[in-house]
């Protein structure tokens, strides 16, 4: 067997403008299967197992990855084809390994697609598993030999994977590829607009003092913008002048990076100018992590004065919102408005898309001002499961739904990052899945009663089976009042523009209103989490008693008689809008068949809080240090505000390597799947006031990171460089990781999100992050063993959810004997 060599070929490469030289990676070596990454906490990568305790050895050819691995899986030699892409069977949950030789330490930037992520030297980056091409990442090759583990899937076997090192002619630059840009409304826009492009910096040093200077038709504007670490890119929103815009048609402005009022970069941008009845983008800053966001619309034909109908619709994988605006023929009664879920894949339309969604519909019921009982939502593909998925979790959102060539579950369709685990057999693995019951569409079916609902599939999709709408249809059909079916005749995924125009549909969800909440008085509401959802009209789901598990309260109430029954399941506190009685009387409330309470209306505004016991009890309002919609949990939660990366500079430089390194593979990731930015600083810069409200991450432990005393010095889970103790239970060694979270005292919102371990080895185990695939379920704190890497749930020592109190005494946890 040989020693494998990489060999290349060198060219010049415009990127970006300048001519820049770049070496073409076409030879390697691969092997596989050897990991399962997928949409839950729990993951296996025999290779990464070896690579985080330095046993990996250089692959030579014929080689198995190791004497304990299958001797089947063996090294294997690939060639890169005339399009310069790698391809082959081991590419099946495998890795491609490739080197590249330097003379000196320089910096470069990796530019692969078709791949899931990469260890350059045993560092993770983020990988461009869609093959979008924009991506380039930062590296820092030092000299002599360098090693690529480029991390492979199913996909990256039929779509074929590229590699390529870009030596850039300037350390500093813009990247105009990836743009988030608005339409310009000729001659009618008078503030400025917001823009995005990337900054790219691949020097030792922080940017600081930037600023990007826009100029559109001779108006220019100049705009602060944030740091951007070393060795990274930066996602930078800027803004735009329009008001020297006044006709339609494409248009170029320029933009320039500035620092401390000097060029360090100029490039063009296309804008295009619509006329007021066109399709068009609108740009805004998003709440969840203050980056330039976009949403398509087909605005209003012919308004009338009167407050129109709003339609959100999402869009399917791959398709920008956009294009999916454009499918629609503008309508006359009312406006449609497409989210972007962050992404053209994001991240279906769960997580952070479900929060995309919601910014925008929140937006556009500003902007727009629609009929509040006019509220509709459709989407096609992966935007009919959004439509499923976001109908069955915010039922008193909508009048009606459409979902068109749709999948109601990750847990049948899985796409890309897999499908949504459903059957545990053991406890552990039981508790991992219940973190992903907001995605099980099927549990929370009942939500669609008050709704209109409408279907719409070809019967010969080959892409998203028809079964699956069929599945939906017999479901429905045991319960729902009102839903209309219809299969297109001879349909395959996307017929044309008919897959989501079609006019039976809107002419159904004509006949469709949101009642008002005073002629609501049956309820039948289930929801898995109050700070996912938490409401249905005057009812409202405070606590629950087993966190993540279904919580179902099913209501009727008699206005006349002033009565209210029902009965609930797995509610610890709820609470009653009783602003549809009237002040001085008495309301009878009885549930579940336990008591009957009377309660006195106090006012208008009067809302009961009712708390089970023994039995039901007139309770109050919980604390804001307790669990609640306002914040309940998972590790998942902090990533929801303006999140903040807190990396540890106070350990070794081993540990001080591992933080600033994942870190960073965690800001790559999340500007690739969310198209967003993040803040990081070293645990030195953090002053908690600072950042006030916003979620922070955290890597490292107690010893290595100088923020964990700030921020979790009262909370059971602490983990140092030799184990790690929670509550009265203590574990030990120097292979132990930790995901975990835990309220931010300082504020009634925001909460930490902890990766962590204790020795080396044990913090490299935590270089995973499935927590940014969309429905992937992280419970509130889970401990493992570097050995989950090689045998899976065996490796896990304890894992649950604190209880409303944020304490152990009443959590649910399973915990499991020590890993061998």
């Amino acid at each position: 067997m040989k020693q494998f060599l990489t060999t290349g070929f060198i060219l010049l490469f415009a990127y970006a403008v300048c001519a820049q030289t770049v070496h073409s990676f076409t030879q390697g070596l691969s092997i596989g299967p050897c990991h399962h990454y997928g949409r839950e906490a729990l993951y296996t990568d025999q290779l990464a197992y070896l690579l985080y305790q330095n046993k990996l050895q250089a692959p030579t050819e014929g080689q198995p990855l190791s004497a304990d691995s299958p001797q089947e899986v063996k090294w294997q030699a690939v060639s890169a084809d005339k399009d310069h892409k790698f391809r082959g069977r081991s590419f099946n949950n495998g890795y491609l390994y490739l080197t590249y030789d330097s003379n000196k330490e320089q910096s470069a930037l990796l530019h692969t697609t078709g791949h899931n992520m990469v260890y350059v030297n045993g560092a993770p980056h983020a990988g461009d598993p869609y093959a979008s091409g924009w991506l380039y990442v930062p590296v820092m090759l030092k000299k002599g030999r360098n090693e690529f583990y480029v991390r492979t899937s199913q996909f990256s076997r039929y779509q074929g994977l590229m590699t390529e090192l870009i030596f850039p002619d300037k350390p500093i630059s813009l990247n105009t590829e990836d743009p988030t840009l608005p339409s310009i409304v000729a001659g009618k826009q008078t503030d400025p607009l917001w823009g995005a492009v990337v900054i790219v910096n691949t020097s030792a040093k922080s940017l600081t003092d930037l600023q990007i200077q826009s100029e559109l038709e001779g108006k220019p504007l100049i705009t602060d913008v944030s740091a951007v670490a070393s060795m990274t890119t930066r996602k930078v929103g800027f803004r735009i002048n329009p008001t020297g815009v006044k006709q339609k048609g494409d248009i170029k402005a320029q933009i320039r990076l500035l620092q401390g009022g000097k060029p360090l970069d100029e490039k063009e941008v296309s804008l295009s100018a619509v006329e007021p009845s066109s399709h068009q983008n609108y740009t805004f800053i998003s709440k969840i992590d203050g980056s330039v966001q976009y949403y398509g619309v087909a605005p209003q034909q012919q308004p009338d004065g009167k407050a129109p109908a709003l339609v959100l619709s999402v869009h399917g994988a791959g398709v920008e919102a956009s294009g999916q605006a454009r499918a629609y023929r503008p309508k006359d009664w009312g406006v449609i408005v497409a989210p972007t879920n962050r992404r053209p894949r994001g991240f279906n339309w769960e997580d952070w898309g479900r929060l995309d969604a919601l910014e925008v519909l929140a937006i556009a019921k500003k902007q727009y001002k629609p009929d509040p009982q006019r509220i509709y939502l459709t989407g096609h593909s992966m935007g009919g499961h959004g439509t499923w998925y976001l109908g069955a979790t915010f039922p008193g959102n909508w009048a009606a739904i459409a979902p068109c060539a749709g999948y109601p579950t990750l847990a049948d369709y899985g796409s890309h990052d897999g499908k949504i685990p459903t059957e545990g057999g053991t406890p552990m693995e039981n508790l991992l899945l219940r973190a992903s019951n907001p995605s099980n569409v099927l549990a929370l079916a009942s939500n669609y009663k008050p709704l209109g609902v409408y279907v719409l599939h070809g019967d010969a999709d080959r892409t998203v089976s028809v079964e699956y709408a069929r599945q939906m249809r017999k479901l429905l059909g045991t319960f729902h009042p009102d839903f209309s079916y219809y299969e297109y005749p001879g349909g395959s995924h996307w017929y044309g523009n008919e897959s989501v125009d079609w006019n039976p549909l809107f002419d159904y969800f004509r006949g469709h209103r949101i009642p008002v909440d005073s002629a609501v008085h049956s309820i039948d509401f289930t929801t898995t989490s109050p700070a996912i959802s938490s409401t249905m009209h005057w009812l409202t789901v405070e606590q629950q008693l087993q966190p993540m598990q279904l919580s179902r309260v099913q209501l009727k109430r008699d206005k006349k008689e002033k009565r209210i029954t029902g009965t609930t399941d797995n509610v610890a506190l709820l609470s009653f809008d009783l602003s549809d009685f009237q002040a001085g009387e008495s309301v009878s409330i009885s549930l579940d068949s336990l008591n009957t309470i009377s309660y006195t209306v106090k006012g208008a505004a009067d809302k009961l809080y009712l708390s089970r016991k023994v039995q039901w009890e007139v309770g109050s309002k919980p604390p804001i240090e307790q669990k609640g919609p306002h914040r309940n949990g998972t590790f998942k939660e902090p990533f929801n505000n303006r999140m903040v990366f807190v990396y540890g500079t106070s350990g070794t430089p081993d540990e001080n390597n591992w933080a600033y390194n994942k870190a960073r593979y965690d800001a790559e990731t999340w500007y690739y799947r969310g198209n967003g930015a993040i803040d990081m600083i070293t645990d030195k810069e953090f002053i908690a006031g600072q950042y006030a409200d916003r979620g922070i991450v955290l890597y490292g432990n107690s010893a290595t990171n100088r923020a964990w005393a700030k921020l979790l010095a009262n909370c059971p889970v602490q983990v140092n460089r030799s184990q790690i103790t929670i509550g009265n239970e203590r574990y030990t060694g120097q292979t132990l990781g930790a995901y975990f979270t835990w309220p931010r005292s300082d504020s009634p919102t925001a909460s930490v999100a902890v990766i962590t371990g204790t020795g080396l080895p044990g913090l490299k185990a935590t270089d995973a992050n499935q927590y940014f695939a969309g429905g992937s379920g992280f419970p509130d704190f889970m401990i493992f063993d570097l050995t989950m890497l090689r045998d899976g749930i065996k490796g896990i020592r304890k894992a649950g959810f604190f209880d409303n109190n944020w304490s152990l005494v009443n959590g649910q946890t399973v915990s499991q004997t020590e890993a061998p």
